[in-house]
């Protein structure tokens, strides 16, 4: 592995798992009052556009972390609609 592969795997994991300490506190507190929902229906969407993208060039990285992040980011949306109230 390169060196500019191991940073692009390297962000890929960071970008993608800062989401867990945020789904963590969600989930400990029952509580999603202060996630906005906008953010999070976009963030998903930015997601799932970067995992057509990466399928699209066959980019194994970008649909990795994307794959990834829409599993957190969808699970994040589904607090913020049950514990958002």
């Amino acid at each position: 592995m390169s060196v500019t592969e191991f940073v692009g795997q390297l962000a890929g994991a960071l970008v993608t798992f800062c989401l867990v300490p945020q789904l963590i506190r969600v989930f400990k507190l029952k509580s999603a009052q202060e996630i906005s929902l906008l953010f999070t229906v976009l963030l998903l969407l930015g997601l799932i556009t970067w995992l057509v993208y990466g399928i699209s060039l066959n980019l194994f990285p970008i649909i990795f972390w994307n794959a990834i992040g829409i599993v957190l980011v969808s699970t994040l949306l589904y607090a913020k609609l049950k514990y958002g109230r």
